[in-house]
């Protein structure tokens, strides 16, 4: 019986016109519908909404009804990584507490292995490199969460990031993620201002508005004022004052776009009958 021997170099041409095949990039991206599955599980989730303003960074979430009997707490939208670094996501929540473990288990390793706390960038990194090695790996199915990672650079300045189910992250001045993020991403193009302090939460609070129902029983708040202030939660009362005031404002503008509209029709009848 005659045995077939195959050469290196046969072998390397049979590979190079594989790569170059036109089919290549269906047998390489079959995982491609997972992602798309995952990214649908993200426009169903909860909003949620960043903005990095001069000299704070802001999340605000949507939260969801929850039984009467259950604990509120133990459905935290809105999560720490390191004292410096916070988390929001919009998703599956089973899927995003063993990514933010991931993370601040890596977060402890950069400390322990060179004696300084990672920044933002890396840890978005790390997190985007997670998702992107569970859409090409067999066995496993992409992360159906999308991320906003905000916190403070080593030198001091304010930061956010975005990360998909694909693992691209990319930084930003303002985004959202979740159901309908894109019309209020557009609203945040259209109002977005480089804010400081408390008009950058009023402003991440009226970018929820524009979907979310008002009251602290459907928002939360959170926000991170420097390196080493802390992630603090604003309370319900808070975060209710706030909406309150921005209902006021509205009703007020609002009545004076009226009283302008009346008047100029006002004076368009008067003319007309001169």
């Amino acid at each position: 019986m005659a045995i077939n021997v195959v050469s290196i170099a046969d072998v390397r041409a049979v590979t190079k016109d594989y790569l170059l095949s036109p089919n290549l990039t269906d047998r390489a991206f079959r995982s491609q519908p997972q992602v798309e599955y995952a990214m649908e599980a993200v426009r169903k989730g909860t909003l949620a909404v960043g903005v990095r303003g001069s000299d704070i960074v802001v999340l605000g979430v949507e939260r969801k009804a929850v039984p009467k009997l259950q604990d509120s707490r133990t459905l935290r939208k809105i999560q720490l990584l390191d004292d410096h670094i916070a988390i929001a996501f919009a998703g599956l929540t089973a899927d995003a507490r063993i990514l933010i473990n991931r993370a601040r288990t890596e977060c402890q390793s950069h400390r322990l292995t060179l004696e300084d706390e990672a920044s933002v960038e890396h840890i978005t990194r790390y997190i985007g490199g997670v998702q992107q090695k569970y859409t090409q790996s067999g066995g496993v199915r992409p992360f159906g969460l999308s991320t906003l990672i905000t916190g403070f650079s080593p030198e001091g300045k304010p930061q956010l990031f975005h990360t998909d189910p694909s693992g691209t992250y990319s930084q930003w001045k303002a985004n959202a993620t979740g159901r309908n993020s894109k019309s209020v991403r557009e609203w945040l193009e259209k109002h977005y201002e480089d804010f400081s302090g408390d008009e950058a939460i009023k402003f991440t609070l009226k970018a929820l508005l524009e979907v979310v129902e008002p009251g602290s029983k459907n928002i939360e708040i959170a926000v991170m004022r420097s390196p080493k202030s802390g992630l603090e939660i604003l309370s319900a009362e808070t975060v209710d004052a706030m909406v309150k005031q921005i209902e006021d404002e509205k009703e007020k503008a609002d009545a004076e776009k009226k009283a302008k509209a009346k008047a100029a029709a006002e004076a368009a009848a008067a003319a007309a009958t001169i």
